[in-house]
């Protein structure tokens, strides 16, 4: 993986001291609370609804055992609540209303112990490290090449990729040296530290957009033209919140070597005309919808200025092309000893017939990779009393030792909120899945129904409607019998505990949006969304089923649902139809009636009585 240059590192250790300076002259008064405000979030530190909240940049998602370690330790020293603020929170989660659900991921397990939470843009988060420890944690951050700069604000956000990235099996090339150039070019880049919105960039060189690309601000494909050359599909304009947008192509092929004069030219013209009058029309999907073509008109006219005016200041050459992919290069992973492709197929075959789970695991949690003698392996962190993408200190710490005994010391944060290990040895899967067992990180769900995406919702962020964990636990606990979740297939089920659509409710097969009506949790039902994976092909916004369903209803619907796709589904060759193919053939309004049905169950009223209830 891309180490870091001296450069890099001073400048990460120059910004922590300046951070600890600023929180320094904050704490004596010297700064007033709104000073010092733009100060800490311009390293990550958001006050939420009842503590602070750290975001670490993963850039790309690539971790190494060092760094994983050091974050554990944060989590272990730092990431507590005290019992005052505890009190705190859990009065203020009585006042939301009697919720007949518990969870394992609430404030309430998180008393005592310390946590990191995995979030969709392969970013790391803390929940409750205090403010008067932060230049502390700064400093361990910066001790392993690490920080939280442009985590938030109005700014070029951490640029995030496939976590296949460099060994998938239908990559056109990699992206990690692209992404690496754009983050060392977009770091405190001087004209756009203050754009009208948040800014966000996704890089994939695959086939299957594993990246997302469509729902970012900027999505960037690699590609080849007709005559071999490789450049990049510019998508411009997606995003969820209170309008999903799918991205618009601007560019069908852009020469790599164009790629950050022709961002520079999206970002300019989005800075000069994006809206600034209101925070909710100011994303650049927004401006690309209301201008359309004389937007795109206006980014050519700007990247024929930087080109024919400017001279191309930002073209990267070949030589730093070469210099930056060396970081890349893939680790030496021997064999060990297993001499032929067929004898390690052989051996791994014999070990899934005796072990139904290990072939489980095999199938869902183990991809192909470029190299035939290697293999992707997933890590769960979606398990029951835990929330999604949550990864306590310990697990951590085993994270990184299994990095180092499997991965070459490197690890991947994936945009479903799991780890990847990417340079795991076909001949050491079974002592894999041994150790990953253990440690309730092999669970063999991935991609399917519990391996869910969900916020941290009402538990933790000031800007929640409802709560997400609660429907994450409810529902994870309902289908732990494995067989079922294999009999169902693979889902994209997502969580969002507001608008924003941090649980990206509306790219998931089913999604859950939580929403307040009269001070109480309510939750909206989506069908049909995609986030453009193979799986689910172009991506979409899912469709509202119906009203909004009580915190508990929610899991009754999603049964009543689930029931509905295997009543509709069509038994193919191998296994049977898929849900989200189920339901694109047979159209929603059969879903829609048994979402609305089950509502009538579980709180044992008439339709009239649920209208207007819902109401």
């Amino acid at each position: 993986m891309y180490l870091y240059t001296e450069f890099d590192r001073q400048f990460i250790k120059a910004r922590a001291a300046q951070y600890r300076d600023q929180l320094g002259r904050w704490q004596t008064g010297q700064l007033s609370e709104d000073e010092f405000k733009p100060l800490r979030l311009q390293n990550g530190w958001y006050v939420q609804r009842y503590a602070p909240m750290l975001r670490v940049a993963v850039p790309y998602g690539e971790l190494s055992s060092a760094q994983l370690r050091v974050l554990a330790t944060i989590a272990r020293d730092y990431d507590k609540p005290d019992e005052a603020l505890f009190t705190k929170a859990q009065q203020a989660q009585d006042q939301l209303g009697a919720v007949p659900l518990k969870t394992g991921g609430s404030v309430a397990s998180k008393l005592g112990q310390g946590y990191a939470h995995f979030t969709t843009r392969q970013n790391l988060q803390y929940n409750w490290i205090p403010l008067d420890k932060s230049a502390d944690v700064m400093d361990l951050l910066a001790s392993v090449d690490m920080h939280g700069i442009q985590t938030s604000g109005n700014c070029i956000r951490n640029i995030t990729s496939d976590e296949r990235a460099g060994i998938a099996v239908d990559e056109v090339a990699d992206p990690r040296p692209f992404a690496e150039i754009l983050r060392q070019w977009s770091t405190l880049h001087p004209e756009f530290a203050f754009l009208p919105r948040k800014f966000k960039i996704a890089i994939t060189g695959a086939v299957e957009d594993r990246a997302a690309t469509a729902w970012h601000d900027v999505g960037l494909q690699l590609v080849r033209n007709a005559a071999g050359e490789l450049g990049f599909r510019v998508g411009v304009g997606g995003g969820m919140g209170r309008t999903p947008i799918i991205a618009t192509t601007i560019r069908e092929f852009l020469p790599w070597d164009q790629v950050l004069n022709y961002i520079e030219a999206i970002v300019r013209a989005y800075n000069r005309f994006g809206r600034r009058d209101n925070i909710y029309k100011a994303r650049i999907k927004i401006l690309v919808k209301a201008e359309g073509q004389r937007y795109i008109d206006q980014v050519e006219a700007e990247y024929r200025d930087i080109v024919q005016l400017d001279g191309a200041p930002h073209t990267i050459t070949q030589g730093e092309l070469d210099r930056v992919s060396a970081g890349f290069a893939a680790p030496d992973r021997a064999s060990g000893g297993v001499t032929t492709h067929e004898k390690i197929a052989t051996l791994l075959r014999a070990a899934a017939t005796e072990d139904i789970e290990f072939g489980r695991w095999l199938a869902q949690n183990v991809a192909p990779h470029k190299n035939p003698a290697l293999r992707i392996v997933t890590l769960s962190f979606k398990r029951l009393g835990h929330a999604p993408g949550d990864a306590t200190a310990d697990q951590l710490d085993a994270a990184a030792e299994l990095a180092d005994r499997f991965s070459a010391g490197e690890a991947r944060v994936t945009h479903d909120q799991n780890l990847v290990l990417p340079w795991v040895r076909c001949d050491q899967l079974p002592a894999l899945w041994n150790a990953g067992k253990a440690l309730g990180l092999a669970r063999s769900n991935i991609r399917l129904l519990t391996d869910m995406i969900a916020c941290p919702g009402g538990d933790f962020c000031s800007l929640a409607n409802a709560r997400s964990l609660p429907l994450a636990e409810a529902i994870t606990q309902r289908y732990q019998d494995l067989d079922e979740l294999h009999d169902l297939g693979e889902i994209d089920l997502h969580i969002s505990g507001c608008i924003n659509s941090c649980g990206h409710h509306h790219s998931g097969h089913i999604g859950i949006l939580g929403v307040d009506k009269d001070g109480k949790e309510w939750y909206q039902i989506t069908l049909g969304g995609s986030d453009g994976s193979a799986l689910s092909s172009a991506p979409v916004a899912g469709k509202v089923v119906g009203p909004s369903f009580s915190a508990a209803e929610v899991p009754e619907v999603i049964e009543a649902l689930l029931g509905t796709y295997r009543a509709q589904r069509l038994a193919l060759a191998e296994r049977s139809e898929t849900f989200i193919a189920t339901l694109r053939r047979v159209g929603v309004e059969p879903f829609k009636a048994a979402a609305n049905a089950a509502r009538f169950a579980a709180t044992d009223s008439t339709p009239a009585d649920a209208d207007a209830q819902a109401a």
